[in-house]
């Protein structure tokens, strides 16, 4: 049976934009740090998974002159920033991107199993799910934040999420929205269809099976940006992501 994985941050909504990087102001603010994330300066630091694995990096390589990373301090602005995600969220400051609710709406009714594959703090994960979705019941299996010491590129979450599953790579179909995690999916196995966004529209998806804008609407079609096998569609939906895995 065909299996859909998926990612979260900038995949399922932009939680990126308007929900980390916000959220991290906010706890630095609160900590008395002056540090800034611009928008395009938070682009840059999305080239490393993990949101205390991105703190360190930036206090090791913008901050020549800080205070080497103490794990402490990292470990509280990371909970700060947790705490403010979910605020901002509640703020509805986070909305689902394009198709998304109704693609793993349209899988939970036809039994199709879903699962999440993410870097992101389980809490973050759940409080996304259940503040648009209602509920966590649509995945049969959610992994995330640290539940596998390396994160994406590495494939491992997703080497978990089989494994949790008891599916093969083969039956399986990944949604990512940047190169780390299509590289962590492809080298677990998996066929992944790439739903860009700004911050990741300049990265290389020559290994994804389907590069588009988002998942679209019967009203709202998507726009395909690399497509290895010339489908005729314009919006996904269950019968799209069969035929991509039989194509494969």
């Amino acid at each position: 049976m065909m299996t859909l994985i998926f990612d979260v941050d900038g995949t399922l909504a932009e939680t990126e934009r308007y929900g980390h990087r916000v959220a991290f102001n906010r706890a630095f603010a609160e900590a008395g740090l002056n540090w800034f994330w611009s928008e395009s300066l938070y682009g840059e630091l999305l080239e490393i998974s993990g949101g205390k694995e991105r703190i360190r990096y930036y206090m090791t390589h913008y901050l020549p002159d800080a205070i080497s990373p103490e794990e402490t301090l990292i470990q509280d602005l990371h909970s700060a920033k947790n705490r403010y995600y979910r605020q901002v969220l509640g703020e509805g400051g986070i909305p689902l991107r394009p198709g998304v609710k109704r693609l793993i709406t349209e899988a939970y009714e036809a039994g199709i199993p879903c699962a999440i594959a993410t870097t992101s703090a389980l809490e973050n994960t759940v409080a996304l799910l259940e503040t648009h979705l209602g509920t966590t019941a649509y995945f049969r299996a959610i992994a995330a934040g640290d539940v596998v010491a390396d994160k994406k590129p590495a494939p491992d979450i997703y080497h978990y999420v089989l494994q949790q599953l008891n599916v093969m790579a083969a039956d399986a179909l990944v949604f990512e929205d940047s190169q780390p995690g299509l590289t962590a999916a492809t080298q677990a196995g998996l066929k992944t269809v790439v739903t860009v966004n700004d911050y990741t529209a300049h990265q290389d998806f020559s290994n994804a099976i389907l590069v588009i804008s988002d998942l679209g609407e019967p009203n709202q079609p998507f726009t395909i940006y690399s497509d290895q096998n010339s489908l005729d569609q314009t919006y996904f939906n269950l019968d799209l992501a069969q035929r991509l895995l039989q194509f494969h």
